[in-house]
C-alpha cells in the first residue's frame, strides 16, 4: 500500500457557504493578516459579522490568520500577537484572559497517515481561562489547554495541558507549576539621553 493524494477528498467536511468562505479571505487577507495596525474595534466587528463570539476587550496585533471566524470563541480580555495563526478547521475556543503570543499556531486538523486516501482527522481546540500560549508554540488537534496554563516558546502541545502548570519543549511536558502573585506597577527611572 502506498499513500494516494489523488484520492484524498474532504469528505463530509463543511467550511460554510463558498460565498462567505471567499469573502472572508479577503478581509482575512487585506484587514487581520495584513501588517496595517487596523483598529482592534474594526477586527472585533468584523469577527463579530463573520459569526464568531467575541467579548470584551480582545487585542489583535497585525499579520494575524483566521481561517474560518463562524469557528471561533473569544472571551474577554484576550490578546492575540503579531502573526498567530488560528487554523480552525474546527472549533476553536478561548476562555477569557487568554495570551496567543507572537507566532504561536492554533492547529485543529492534520490528516490520518493510516489511510491510503490521506483524509482529515480533525479535533476542537479549547485554551482555558487565564492560559498563556507562548511565541511559535503549536496547540494541535483536540488539546485543551488548562486554566492558567502556559506553553512555553516553541513547545508543541500534542496531548491537553493540566491547570496550572508550565509545559516545555516537543512533545511538551510539565516543567513546574505556575505561581503568580499580585503585581504593583513601578517605573524605572531612566535619565535622559
Amino acid at each position: 500500500m502506498k499513500t494516494n493524494l489523488a484520492a484524498f477528498n474532504t469528505g463530509s467536511y463543511y467550511a460554510g457557504p463558498k460565498w462567505k468562505v471567499l469573502v472572508w479571505y479577503f478581509c482575512n487577507y487585506y484587514v487581520f493578516n495584513s501588517a496595517f495596525p487596523w483598529p482592534y474595534a474594526l477586527k472585533r466587528a468584523l469577527l463579530r459579522l463573520f459569526g464568531a463570539s467575541v467579548g470584551k476587550g480582545l487585542v489583535i496585533k497585525t499579520k494575524v490568520r483566521i481561517k474560518y471566524p463562524w469557528r471561533l470563541t473569544i472571551g474577554d480580555h484576550c490578546w492575540l500577537g503579531e502573526g498567530v495563526w488560528i487554523d480552525n478547521l474546527a472549533d476553536v475556543t478561548l476562555g477569557d484572559h487568554v495570551c496567543i503570543s507572537q507566532g504561536a499556531l492554533l492547529l485543529t486538523g492534520n490528516h490520518d497517515y493510516k489511510l491510503t486516501d490521506f483524509p482529515y482527522r480533525l479535533g476542537n481546540i479549547c485554551i482555558e481561562d487565564g492560559a498563556w500560549i507562548g511565541a511559535m508554540a503549536v496547540v494541535c488537534p483536540g488539546v485543551t489547554c488548562g486554566s492558567h496554563s502556559v506553553l512555553t516558546v516553541n513547545a508543541v502541545a500534542a496531548k491537553n495541558l493540566e491547570p496550572w502548570l508550565i509545559y516545555s519543549g516537543n512533545p511538551a511536558l510539565a516543567v513546574r507549576k505556575r505561581n503568580m502573585t499580585a503585581h504593583t506597577v513601578t517605573f524605572l527611572n531612566v535619565a535622559p539621553i
